[in-house]
């Protein structure tokens, strides 16, 4: 698929997400029984419900980590979060920045920034603001944020050499990211990598482990720290779907799968 096809399915579906979270309030993940996805999109989410600033009605169950949790975020700094979603990140990190801090969320789903404003005119919160644009073309000055966020979104934009090379343009010297992320150890059989519906579920989209390392290096980051590596379990339903049980057993051998991680990087000061 071309770049642009792909990036119009992941919005098209986010958007659908979107717009069916009020009926699924309460339920387990976003799109139970909603026919707007599958059960790729909620078998990756972390449990927010215990930090500070967290608000159910911006929590889709669309995540695949904290990475609030290993950002260090002080008061006062000055946040982006990257594919923002209905703003559940962005709430919890303001809770950790405080009124004197600024959180700023990104998103290219039209939908998903109507939900993410709401919530944060509920909530009262005058120090977040949600803008539209895409992450490897940011609408965003040099140098402005003191940390970025990301929660299992960089996965699906196509240009991963792009994305991250704005993530450090937009970064402070001395700055740094922290992102939770899919990635991949061994190769993910074709019939899934082709697969759009696949690829909006955040799996076909991924890089292996080593390639995406590599990516983050060469976009000029220093000091990569990995935090935490969980192995994701697909059900099995989605897998034979394009796999026979045969080849799916082969591909869970010596330690191939999908995992989470959640990584930090620094751009160096000078």
């Amino acid at each position: 698929m071309k770049e642009k096809d792909l990036k119009t399915i992941v919005r098209e579906k986010y958007g659908r997400i979107a717009a069916h979270a009020d009926a699924l309030s309460g339920q387990s993940g976003c799109c139970s029984g909603s026919g707007c996805c599958g059960p790729a999109y909620t078998t990756f989410n972390e449990n927010y419900e215990e930090l500070a600033g967290y608000a159910a009605d911006a929590d889709l169950g669309l995540g695949c980590g904290l990475p609030t949790e290993f950002a260090g975020l002080k008061p006062g700094q000055s946040v982006l979060d990257l594919g923002s979603g209905a703003g559940n990140d962005c709430f919890v990190a303001r809770a950790i920045v405080g009124e004197s801090g600024w959180v700023t969320g990104l998103d290219f789903s039209d939908e998903m920034l109507e939900r993410a404003r709401k919530n944060a005119k509920k909530l009262g919160h005058l120090n977040v603001d949600f803008i539209a644009g895409d992450i490897d073309e940011m609408p965003l000055d040099n140098d402005r944020f003191d940390v970025v966020l990301s929660n299992c979104v960089l996965n699906l934009v196509p240009d991963k050499t792009k994305a991250f090379s704005e993530v450090f343009r937009v970064l402070k010297p001395g700055g740094h990211f922290c992102i939770s992320d899919v990635v991949l150890q061994g190769e993910l059989p074709d019939a899934l990598k082709t697969d759009a519906e696949m690829y909006a579920g955040c799996v076909s989209g991924a890089l292996s482990h080593e390639e995406y390392m590599e990516k983050i290096g060469q976009a000029g980051f220093s000091n990569i720290r990995v935090h935490k590596v969980r192995q994701i379990e697909i059900p099995k339903e989605i897998f034979y779907k394009y796999l026979s049980v045969e080849a799916y057993h082969q591909f869970n051998k010596e330690g191939r799968g999908i995992f989470s991680l959640t990584i930090s990087a620094d751009k160096p000061a000078v």
